[in-house]
């Protein structure tokens, strides 16, 4: 009689068994001989390989604890990265205990929290999937309560006497006058970039993302709306990108070679017609910025859009309304860097048009995971794509017989039939059935992410 067992992930802590290979690899070649669309061509960034072109984008959770990851990050990070998206971020950290948005939000400005964000980091990599975290400073946009609807006062947690911005001008009418930055005040923040940068790496962190857009700190010194300073962090277009290409290369300097950067943009302050008199940050200089970055180590440019000024308007013409954007970079860098796009993917034939038809590399999906944890094999279905799915799923899916025959390795032998099966035509959600009766306001949230995403 032949043993069977079942395979144990290495360099755990504890059992959990081995997805081998990750979760949402495409099987190549496909029963059908079909090509594998591009959404799920694996891609290598750096020393990192993403089975697939999916990217969950941070969110924030406002469920931390005095900076530290809890259990709900665990839950709700694992429910989703178990189903295989190429890179899964968790959320924006602070990367200085002002430099959160709310109270609640993550940081890493403290070595006591490195232990919980390890934890959450080994369970990613049990299951073989790739994990990163968002650095962000909050600027004139913290001390909210979630999400962004008021001032978190001292009484509450909060920090309103502590606001920094490039000038002093206030979100809107009524909230905290920020202090401007002096050059004490910058090299403060770009140490706490880098301590943060620092810790995440302590944690086993795959991936980092720099935080320059949503209406944030270095954004805030991007943008001619919230920029008015006189000396070299304002003015030209050269003195605002300033603060965060340094903080670019200061976290770029202490991350190992193999590991990738990415830098998330907003393209434009949807102003033009708002204040159409006014100089604001544009599409164009987006695009000169990505220029510039491919010379600084960025090895993603991750394009979004909005969230500087509460006076914006926000234009949703259609799916994935800020994927212009990305293509208009992608155009210009051609393969000097990688661009992502994200904002209304809610289907796989969306994401494959970004991918194809506009040259994008990679697409970061947002609430669509939120609806649908399994957004990775929901998408799957809706190309006819067949994935590897959590051993777990497959054996249930599958019935009886869909064990792992043991080998000298000790590894999965091998596609079988259950898996094929289950990725075709066997899966029911019940989060999906129960999500899709309820209405959402789709211009709504999208205000929601854009004032007070990660």
């Amino acid at each position: 009689m032949e043993d069977y067992y079942v395979a144990a992930a290495p360099n755990t802590s504890y059992f959990t068994p081995l997805q081998d290979p990750p979760v949402g690899t495409a099987f190549d070649p496909q029963s059908d001989g079909e090509p594998i669309p591009k959404l799920f061509q694996p891609i290598k960034i750096r020393g990192l390989k993403l089975q697939n072109r999916i990217m969950l984008s941070p969110m924030v959770q406002i469920s931390g604890d005095n900076g530290k990851v809890t259990p709900w990050h665990m839950a709700h990070i694992a429910g989703i990265l178990t189903f295989g998206p190429g890179l899964t971020f968790i959320e924006g950290a602070g990367v200085l205990p002002e430099g959160r948005v709310m109270p609640q939000d993550l940081g890493l400005w403290d070595d006591t929290q490195i232990e919980p964000l390890r934890q959450l980091v080994e369970y990613a990599h049990s299951q073989g999937q790739k994990i990163g975290i968002q650095l962000n400073h909050s600027g004139r946009k913290g001390s909210t309560v979630a999400l962004c609807h008021a001032i978190s006062t001292r009484a509450v947690g909060g920090w309103p006497d502590e606001i920094v911005a490039p000038s002093a001008i206030p979100y809107k009418e009524g909230e905290p006058v920020p202090r401007a930055l002096d050059e004490a005040g910058i090299r403060r923040v770009v140490r706490g970039f880098v301590d943060a940068a620092r810790r995440a790496i302590k944690a086993g962190v795959g991936v980092l993302e720099i935080h320059g857009a949503h209406g944030y700190l270095l954004y805030q010194f991007l943008s001619p709306v919230t920029n008015k300073r006189t000396d070299r962090y304002g003015g030209s277009f050269e003195n605002r990108i300033r603060l965060p290409v340094e903080v670019v290369d200061a976290v770029r300097a202490i991350m190992p070679q193999d590991m990738p950067l990415f830098f998330r943009v907003s393209a434009t302050d949807w102003l033009e017609k708002v204040a159409p008199n006014e100089p604001s940050w544009c599409s164009e200089d987006t695009i000169r910025l990505a220029e510039v970055l491919t010379n600084h180590g960025v090895d993603v440019y991750d394009v979004s859009s909005a969230g500087l000024d509460a006076r914006q308007q926000i234009e949703f013409a259609e799916p994935a309304y800020q994927a212009p954007y990305a293509e208009a970079v992608k155009k210009r860098v051609g393969d000097k860097m990688l661009v992502a796009s994200v904002g209304g993917v809610t289907d796989a034939h969306i994401a494959q048009h970004v991918l194809v038809d506009m040259g994008i590399d990679i697409i970061a999906v947002g609430r669509q995971f939120l609806r649908d944890h399994q957004t990775v094999w929901t998408f799957a279905e809706q190309l006819g794509v067949e994935i590897k799915l959590p051993n777990q799923v497959a054996w249930v899916f599958g019935g009886r017989g869909g064990v792992h025959k043991k080998s000298e390795t000790g590894k999965n032998l091998g596609r079988d039939s259950e898996n094929v099966v289950a990725t075709r035509s066997k899966r029911v959600s019940f989060l999906r059935i129960t999500m899709n009766r309820l209405k959402f306001s789709h211009y709504g949230s999208e205000n929601i992410v854009a004032a007070s995403g990660s």
